[in-house]
Order: structure tokens, then sequence, then C-alpha cells
């Protein structure tokens, strides 16, 4: 990736719009100017600092991955040596994603809500029809069930309290319920604890890199050959497609969250130069962080053990070094910390994606989904994320039908980040035929086609059958169950869109047009209004894209419905 030449400045929507010369662009369709209004000023205020930005990502990114997952990816690819590559590959993959989000923020700085207003700027035509997709997918199924689930898991633990599938449910709704709340009554103190957590976080993995560097030097007698799986350390790399394809996804999924910042983006005085510095800083953490811990894991703990360890690496790291139990619960203990920090900053952020779907006018009652009374919190979008969260903790039974859910959150978030990528090639040439200025950051075309390259790879790696057969997944049933219901629900989504944008208007001898809401708190938001086709000439001369009247035209909304 790489900035463009020095004498850029950032460039907001309207002045990228403004500055098109007027013949150029009449060869362009209108295609920048569409979409939900900007909110040149934030209605949420500008809570989210440097800081912030650095322990959204921090926080959402590091869960209970670096400390259960070690031990599946070794499984999964044989060897220490192939195993700590696959970390380092994880993060490349991740800096070039986080590369493309960059380029999209120099484009549009004053939107909030990442990928859907993204999606929305990247494929404008058919009008709405991509951010509908999106919203449908990620309303019902970007929840904090499964982090929820485990933080009352590992607290039962802790507490040595014996687990029903009761109290765990209990536990797991009470925490999102807490969260929630804390969310809605002030955005400051949410991102307060976010940040404190994710110094937990961050302060308890440098501990374990310590431990694993004094194991290596000798000094933890405990700990026999200390280093042992270093030597030979491609001894037993596996040749298995499907397994060497699992881990791979699997630490895609470790480093899912160096993107959580870009939700927020509005909320940052500036937020350009801000994320350009501190979200790749943020990813470096992490990285660094992740190694170490492998490192230290890899020092301490047989290899054969971890191999067998299941989701409890971590576990034998501790009880290799610590003879009490004290210290066994100190670590079940920091990984509930871990799973609230993740429900905490996946919470923030998933607000602002649900709002900005609202204020897209793809949720019934805009006005609802875009308002920030009486708090300054998007009071109407925490409150649906809770709810599904905690229908999702209370209604699948454990096992098979908990870990489908799960699961099938993973594969559309593939096919967005397939989608985005090859987005931003729409808007670069876009841009190029109106002349638009240069832009704050610039992608370099190798990073973006790596970028392109995995995403495509992590659509088809989970059709890989697994070494068990077809029914060898973590399921019982087939194991790309998942994977078609995924595709199921973005076919469904499409579906409604048709039936919304295309039949019933057909039928009803309408068109579907929007209009701006306008708050008093300073939010906008757009909803759709139905213009019948004897109207719709009169509309569409009288109105822009966002259903403004031009040039204050008399024309009123008021004669068109919902």
């Amino acid at each position: 990736m790489t900035d463009t030449p020095s004498k850029q400045s950032v460039y907001s929507e309207e002045t990228i719009e403004q500055s098109f010369d007027d013949d150029e662009a009449s060869n362009v369709p209108s295609e920048e100017d569409t979409g939900v209004p900007t909110e040149t000023v934030s209605p949420l205020g500008y809570h989210v600092d440097w800081t912030s930005v650095i322990f959204l990502n921090v926080s959402r990114t590091i869960g209970i991955g670096v400390f259960t997952t070690p031990g599946t990816i070794l499984k999964g690819v044989g060897s220490v040596g192939l195993s700590l590559i696959y970390w380092v590959v994880g993060f490349l993959f991740s800096a070039a994603s986080l590369s493309v989000y960059l380029e999209y923020l120099s484009y549009y700085p004053k939107r909030s809500g990442a990928d859907i207003a993204y999606l929305e700027k990247a494929y404008p035509r058919p009008r709405l029809f991509v951010p509908a997709l999106y919203a449908f997918t990620f309303v019902f199924l970007s929840v904090s069930s499964s982090s929820a689930i485990v933080f009352a898991e590992y607290v039962l633990a802790a507490l040595g309290t014996e687990k029903t599938t009761w109290n765990v449910r209990g536990l797991a709704v009470g925490m999102c319920t807490f969260v929630t709340l804390v969310c809605m009554a002030n955005t400051k103190w949410s991102l307060r604890l976010s940040n404190w957590i994710g110094m937990i976080k961050v302060a308890t993995l440098v501990f374990i890199a310590l431990l694993g560097l004094i194991v290596l030097a000798g000094g933890i007698e405990r700990v026999e050959n200390p280093g042992s799986n270093f030597r030979n350390a491609f001894s037993g790399t596996s040749t298995n497609i499907n397994g060497l394809a699992n881990a791979l996804l699997k630490i895609r999924f470790a480093y899912v969250g160096y993107e959580n910042a870009f939700s927020v983006a509005n909320e940052v005085r500036n937020p350009v130069p801000t994320l350009k510095k501190y979200a790749p800083l943020s990813l470096g953490i992490v990285f660094v962080l992740y190694f170490m811990a492998n490192i230290a894991y890899f020092a301490t703990v047989p290899k054969e053990l971890i191999k067998d360890s299941h989701e409890l690496t971590a576990s034998l790291f501790f009880e290799a070094i610590f003879p009490n139990r004290e210290a066994v619960v100190a670590l079940q203990v920091l990984v509930a910390l871990s799973s609230l920090g993740s429900v905490f900053a996946s919470t923030i952020s998933a607000s602002r994606v649900v709002r900005e779907c609202g204020r897209q006018g793809l949720l019934p009652y805009p006005r609802l989904w875009a308002s920030t009374k009486p708090f300054g919190t998007p009071l109407a979008p925490y409150a649906l994320r809770w709810f599904i969260s905690c229908v999702i903790i209370i209604l699948p039974p454990p096992g098979d039908a908990f870990n489908f859910i799960v699961d099938l959150q993973y594969y559309p978030t593939a096919v967005w980040a397939l989608l985005l990528t090859i987005g931003l090639y729409r808007i670069r040439e876009r841009r190029r035929k109106a002349h638009a200025p240069p832009s704050a950051f610039r992608v370099w075309d190798t990073v973006a086609a790596f970028a392109l390259a995995v995403n495509v790879g992590i659509m088809v790696l989970p059709w890989v059958p697994p070494e068990g057969g077809i029914y060898g997944g973590d399921v019982s049933f087939f194991y790309a169950t998942y994977c078609i219901v995924g595709v199921a629900i973005i076919l469904l989504a499409a579906l409604l869109y048709w039936i919304w944008f295309t039949y019933l208007p057909r039928r009803g001898q309408y068109r579907i047009r929007q209009v701006v809401e306008k708050l008093s708190d300073g939010a906008q938001a757009l909803r759709t209004v139905k213009v019948p086709l004897h109207a719709l000439a009169e509309w569409d001369a009288t109105h822009d894209e966002h259903g403004q009247p031009i040039l204050n035209t008399p024309t009123s909304t008021q004669d068109y419905h919902d």
C-alpha cells in the first residue's frame, strides 16, 4: 500500500463531487451522488480518539482465538514451522485487506458503517441492491452470542460452579444486557471500558510472551527441554489439503476485527490521518502478540500435547509453568475478560452498521434507526442487536445447532470482503473517467490483487471435505451446510429485494424513490416513498438523487406514502 504524492489533502465526498468537471462527469452516471446524505457533523459526537481506534481493533480481534486455536492450527498443518508461517500469512492478508479499507476511507471519510457504506458507494446500481443483501445478512447473523457463551462458561469454571445449559445461557444473556445498557447510556464510558479491557488483553499476552522467553532462557526448571519443538521445526508438515485449508481459515478468522474502527469513522475528528496511522499499528500489535504467544506455547508444551489440546492450548501452557490451581483460575478469568472486551468492541461497531442500514432506508422507520436521542447513542440499533443475540443464545440447543449458527456467520463475510475488493476497482474507474482529484491513500495494485486472490480462496476452501468425510465437520450433518445456507440467505435477500423494488411496484403501478429525513439532533436518513407512474416524470424532474427538491421547486412529498 502507498500514499499518493505529498501535497495531497484529505477530500470529503462533497469536495470530490464538486471538483468533477461538468463535461467529463456527464459521461459518468451520477453514482457518487447516490446514497444516504453525509452527516458532515456527527450526531454521535467525537469520542473516538486514537486510543479508541487502537483498542476497538485490538479488543475485537483478540477474543479467545489466541488462547484456543494454536492447537487446532498445529494439528492442521502438522509442524511448528509451518504453523508460525501461517500466523505471518494471516497478518499479511489482514494488512492487505486493511489497506483496501483505508482507500475507501480516503474517498468517504465522513461515513461510518464501513462495509455497508462502502458497498453502497461501490455498487450504486441497481439502487440499494448490494447494500440490501448486506443489511439482511448482517442484521440477522452478526451477533455476539458465541463470545457471550464463552464468557459464561469461563466465569462458571473460574467460580468452580457446575455448568448447566440454563446457567450458561442466563449468564450470557446477563453479560449481553450489561454491555448493551452501558453502550446505550454513554458512548464515552463504553469506549473507556473497551479500552481498559483491551489493555488487560495486551498485558496478558505480553505476560505470556515474557514467560515464553524466560522458558527459552532456561529460567523455569519445571519445563523440561525448553524449545525442543523448534528443532527440526518443519518435521511432520502435513500434505493433507483439507487440514491445510482449515488451518488457513482459522488463521483468517483469528485476525477478524482489524477493520472494526472503520465502523465509527465519522466519530473520529480527523479520520483519514488517524486511522491511517493507528489502524495499521493496532494490527501490528496484534500480530506481534499472536506470534510471541505461539512462541511461548511451543517453547513450553510438547508438540504432541498441543496438537491434542483442542481448545485448551493456553491452559496447558499455564499448567506447565504454574503448579497451583490459582494459575488456571487466573487464566479462566482472563479469557472471560477477553470475551467481554470483544463483545464491547463488536457491539459498539455493529450498532453503527445497523444505524447506517436504517439511514439508507433499508430498514423500516429510518428516523428510529438514525436517531441519537436522548443519550447521544443509537438506541434502536443497540436494542436490535441485543434482541437477536439473546434469541440465538437461548433458542438453539447446545451442540450442532449452535455451532452451525456460529459457522453460518463466516461465509457471507467472505462474500462481502470479495465484493469490497472488486468494488474498489469500480470506484477507481468512475473517478478516473470523471477526472476526480487523487485520493489521500491508494493501495498498491499488487496488494489489492493479493487481497482479492485470498478472498477468492476463502470462498472456495470451506467446500473442501474434511478428513472424516462429508459428515466429519464440527456438526453431525453435511460439513458444508453452513456454506449452502449462507449462499441461500443471500439469494433470499435478493428475492426479497426483487419483490420490494420490482414486482410490487409493477403490480401497484408505482416506482420507489427516496426522500431525506432530517432529525432535530442533526441526523439524516433516507425514507422510501411510492411514486405513482403518472407522477414519476414530474418527480424525477423536480428532485435530485436524494429526493431533495431541485432549485426550491414547490413539489411536496406529502402526496407520496411509504
